[in-house]
């Protein structure tokens, strides 16, 4: 299972240096502040229009994708809102992350589906993270208009936060692109890619500035809910609902693959912005990151 780790080094190690250059004051503190901003309103964005732009939805049993994607999520999304319903051990700011941790899509899924099955699986991958990177951003940006810091109440404002978010706006933008057929015309495509390309390395750098070891310990039960989720319930209602539906080959695979995967690092970046507890967030990713390193293949020896 070389391809798992393969996939999450360069992710612990843009962490240890954004890590690194916060501890020396490498770059002051208020650059973070404007590198996350940046990250948030145009890098990421830019990054999911391309993504889905480009993809067919026509070659691939989109349909059964559509149901195991939704099917695990909003699975996950209730487990987490239990668990917090009976046990309510942390602040509503702080279950957003824990929400987060527990919910959230990685794109690792699609270096790894390439390294394991070739185009093939980055194909199928990205098809399926087009369906998983819109739900997930609204399950996400919900739970932070009803447990944010952020006071957001009546319908009208609730939905004009959903929908003038640019998550929400680049997944809209990058699947009509695609279903209309007119794909990104011109040099469109390269200037998004290269654009979109520095969302990832720049949201690493980012929660390794946020990080603080010493807190987490702290913030231990929060990881352990959060990673129950993402590990745990993600992966086997992805099985199940992977055999209900009747996916096989190497479309059952890579839905098995998209549901076994650490949190993403954007997850800090929309803590940041709409009110979260970065903190805690911060924590979640790099704990999940580290034990992906151990949990992953043996999901994958089971699972696959």
């Amino acid at each position: 299972m070389n391809n798992f780790v393969s996939a999450l080094i360069p992710i612990l190690a843009l962490i240890s240096l954004g890590y690194g250059l916060k501890l020396i004051r490498f770059i002051p503190d208020e650059a973070w502040r404007g590198l996350e901003k940046l990250t948030y309103f145009i890098l990421f964005p830019s990054l999911l229009i391309r993504s889905l732009a480009v993809q067919n939805f026509t070659e691939v049993p989109w349909p059964s994708i559509l149901v195991v994607s939704a099917g695990v999520l909003f699975s996950a999304a209730f487990f987490l809102v239990l668990v917090y319903r009976f046990r309510p051990f942390v602040s509503g700011p702080t279950l957003t992350s824990i929400f987060q941790g527990g919910v959230r899509y990685n794109t690792i899924v699609l270096a790894v589906a390439q390294g394991l099955y070739g185009t093939a699986g980055l194909a199928l991958g990205s098809v399926a993270a087009g369906f998983i990177i819109g739900i997930v951003n609204l399950l996400c940006i919900s739970a932070f208009v009803i447990w944010g810091e952020k006071e957001i109440s009546g319908m009208k404002a609730i939905s004009r936060e959903i929908f003038t978010n640019p998550l929400i706006i680049g997944c809209l933008v990058g699947t009509a692109l695609s279903l209309s057929s007119v794909g990104l015309p011109g040099v469109a495509e390269d200037i998004l890619e290269i654009v979109g390309r520095a969302a990832l390395p720049f949201g690493l750098l980012a929660v390794g500035a946020a990080l603080k070891p010493e807190k987490i310990r702290g913030h231990l039960k929060a990881v352990f809910v959060a990673s129950v989720s993402q590990f745990g319930i993600k992966s086997m209602v992805a099985t199940l609902l992977v055999s209900i539906t009747g996916l096989t080959g190497v479309a059952a695979a890579v839905m098995i693959i998209s549901f076994m995967v650490p949190t993403a690092p954007s997850g800090y970046i929309l803590a940041r912005q709409l009110g979260g507890d970065t903190e805690t967030m911060a924590s979640i990713i790099t704990c999940q990151t580290l034990l992906a390193f151990l949990i992953m293949p043996i999901l994958a020896t089971f699972l696959l």
